[in-house]
């Protein structure tokens, strides 16, 4: 599953890091150079671990989750 219509891929640029400085799932922190990925249906940024653990469960036609994780973790 590839989910390129439900993200978008982004490098951690200097002037992306003065609008986001965190992943909007866990909160660890974003530096720059890091691949960020924007959440198109939930508009937020995402950390590389985030997005693929949102891509196990979601629908890749649709972007909206449809499975939960059995013990969800905030943590990456």
């Amino acid at each position: 599953m590839s989910h390129n219509a439900c993200f978008v891929a982004q490098e951690a640029t200097p002037e992306l890091l003065r609008i986001v400085t965190v992943c909007g799932e866990c909160y660890n922190e974003i530096r720059q150079g890091d691949t960020v990925y924007y959440d198109m249906e939930h508009y937020r940024y995402l950390c590389a671990c985030c997005k693929e653990k949102l891509c196990a469960v979601m629908d890749e036609e649709t972007c909206e989750i449809v499975a939960e994780e059995e013990a969800p973790s905030l943590f990456c």
